[in-house]
């Protein structure tokens, strides 16, 4: 059984940047992510990597955020950099093991806003 736990949200002026961590407890995860969903839209990815170290990121965030991971730790970050208030949602950790299956963490709110 897995349990992902994330923190770092808040609120931030647009331009401004964010870290958030999301630290995992159980087994080995083989891929974890950060996915959002903005009020009235349907969750969406937003960056992601393997145990191996291979990331993955929407369009959208390309050049602002980058997502990394201590293996040690168990932990993923998300730096988020150059905020823009349409980042605004609620973030939301994933992970999955090397038999598949599948967690989510609770959420953690980002606000983008003057």
């Amino acid at each position: 059984q897995v349990q992902l736990v994330e923190s770092g949200g808040g609120l931030v002026q647009p331009g401004g940047s964010l870290r958030l961590s999301c630290a995992a407890s159980g087994l080995m995860l083989s891929f974890m992510g950060w996915y959002r969903q903005a009020a009235g839209k349907q969750r969406e990815l937003v960056a992601a990597i393997t145990s191996g170290g291979t990331t993955n990121y929407a369009d959208s965030v390309k050049g602002r955020f980058t997502i990394s991971r201590d293996n040690a730790k168990k932990t993923i970050y998300l730096q988020m950099n150059s905020l823009e208030p349409e980042d605004t949602a609620v973030y939301y950790c994933y992970g999955k093991t090397f038999l598949g299956a599948a967690t989510w963490g609770q959420g953690t709110q980002v606000t983008v806003s003057s």
